[in-house]
């Protein structure tokens, strides 16, 4: 198994942002099922003076100054900047190596919404395993999805904790602290088409009149057959994420494999307080063992970059910690990695 570990990381956020109270106002909600329901007390929002790519380069830029590398050393940058983004039918990648001076990279975007970070981890290594010559991968993006969330559309409340944001990683092959294990990807396409942006594509185009009947931002198609189905194996994929990527994960320095037990610190892309809860007893972990990140928002898949900063600023993720990663997007694909932070136990 090709070793790689995580060098560095950078965050980015617009200074826009909205309350729980201003949710609570537009969408009808009480305040208090914002705040304890949703898990959100504020979150960041899109701010039209800095684009999605354009937050990807600030934080890629920190990432790279705390690595302490030469942008140059870059062998490839894998773009997980969203959908929605400064232009259509063009790549991400190859705009924010451009900008951050990666000149000798090449680039590729990758998309499976919430789920992006772990599959874009799973990716490098692939690619590090297939090409000796790549030892240097960035992956980051910027996310400004908080355009797509209408408040006063409750069937959708699972979403309202969307925001706006950007996260960057250097990943290194060889590299001996906080190594990638394990990862594992599950998805269920038979809810491919319940949340979708309806007046977005070849169906139907974003016209005035579309945008202007509400066509431009997510709606649930079905919405009583995603929440049942989400109901019935959510929590299921996610513990199977957990497992299988603990099993890839070869064994410890005294020959045992990963079990749950080995699991230090969970990072978790933010969903309901419930549902993290819930995974957090699942694990036999508490919630000193993780951050929920309610006064940030759900920065789609560049959560798990934020909440390794968070972890580490709150003291909570600690060298020599293992930390498993979990994320869901829609689709729905759930992901799960693990990493053993610091040095091998």
């Amino acid at each position: 198994m090709t070793s790689m570990g995580i060098v560095s990381t950078g965050t980015f956020f617009p200074d826009t942002y909205v309350t729980a109270k201003e949710i609570a106002e537009q969408s009808g909600l009480p305040e208090w099922v914002v705040k304890e329901k949703l898990g959100i007390e504020r979150k960041f929002i899109a701010d039209p003076k800095i684009h999605p790519n354009e937050m990807a380069v600030h934080a890629a830029r920190k990432a790279i100054d705390k690595a302490g590398i030469d942008p140059l050393d870059i062998d490839v940058v894998i773009g997980t900047t969203e959908e929605w983004r400064e232009y259509l039918l063009w790549t991400t990648a190859i705009d924010l190596a451009y900008e951050i001076g990666a000149r000798d990279a090449w680039g590729i975007d990758v998309h499976t919404r919430c789920a992006t970070t772990v599959a874009a981890m799973k990716l490098a290594r692939s690619l590090m395993a297939d090409d000796p010559k790549i030892n240097t991968i960035l992956i980051g993006g910027g996310y400004a999805t908080s355009h797509f969330i209408d408040f006063t559309d409750v069937d959708t409340s699972f979403l309202f904790n969307i925001g706006a944001g950007a996260g960057a990683m250097i990943v290194k092959r060889d590299w001996p602290e906080n190594q990638v294990l394990g990862t594992h990807l599950i998805a269920d396409g038979s809810m491919s088409r319940h949340v979708i942006v309806p007046a977005s594509g070849t169906i139907q185009h974003p016209t005035d009149n579309a945008v202007g009947s509400g066509g431009f931002k997510f709606r649930l198609v079905e919405p009583e057959a995603m929440k049942t189905r989400l109901g019935e194996v959510s929590i299921k994929n996610w513990l199977a994420c957990v497992d299988i990527s603990l099993r890839k994960s070869g064994t410890k320095s005294d020959g045992r494999s990963y079990t749950r037990a080995d699991v230090d610190f969970y990072n978790m892309s933010l969903v309901k307080p419930s549902a993290h809860r819930e995974m957090l007893g699942h694990l036999g972990l508490t919630e000193e063992q993780s951050v929920y990140m309610s006064s940030i928002g759900h920065i789609g898949e560049q959560d798990a970059i934020i909440n390794i900063e968070a972890g580490i600023e709150q003291g909570r993720l600690k060298p020599g910690d293992t930390m498993v990663i979990v994320a869901a997007g829609i689709g729905y694909v759930w992901a799960g990695a693990v990493v053993q932070w610091g040095t091998a136990k």
